[in-house]
């Protein structure tokens, strides 16, 4: 006799939820970690590189920076209103931020992204895990992140402006 616990056609522990992924990456930047932080909560800086492309920057952007306080990205993408939203989890100044992510094309999945910023030397290092993401996302996220901090890089860098 079959436990009612088994992982069974028809089972009740059987998910239809995508498997989920966790993207892990890092990256060094020459400025200090106050400025790396103040980076992902001035509305105008976050909006020319956050959710944003090489060629891209945000259309609108509002940032309540305090736990629970939302956010919102937008874009016009062919001529769609394209919206990345979520609210703020955790605020550490200059070390950590952790805040939930979602997409209106994607309303169904909220996912987590944790970010920690750590003072060097010279510079700092940023580790970013976003939790989470449907794995048949996970390729393409871990793209738009690395994207996302190389552009980062520029502004602080001065060699980006809009």
């Amino acid at each position: 006799m079959k436990s009612l616990l088994s992982r069974g056609r028809g089972s009740p522990s059987r998910s239809m939820a995508p498997p989920l992924a966790a993207i892990r990456t890092a990256r060094r930047f020459d400025a200090p970690p106050a400025e790396v932080f103040n980076a992902w909560l001035d509305p105008e800086i976050a909006g020319q590189w956050l959710f944003a492309t090489a060629s891209r920057a945000m259309t609108h952007v509002e940032i309540d920076a305090r736990i629970e306080g939302p956010f919102r990205f937008a874009e016009q993408r062919d001529g769609e209103l394209i919206e990345y939203t979520g609210h703020y989890v955790e605020i550490v100044p200059h070390r950590r931020l952790a805040f939930t992510l979602s997409m209106e094309e994607h309303w169904y999945v909220t996912t987590r992204v944790t970010v920690e910023i750590t003072a060097m030397k010279t510079g700092c290092r940023l580790s970013l895990v976003h939790d989470d993401v449907p794995s048949h996302y996970a390729d393409c996220t871990e793209g738009r992140w690395a994207g996302m901090l190389y552009g980062l890089d520029l502004i602080l860098t001065g060699e980006r402006g809009w």
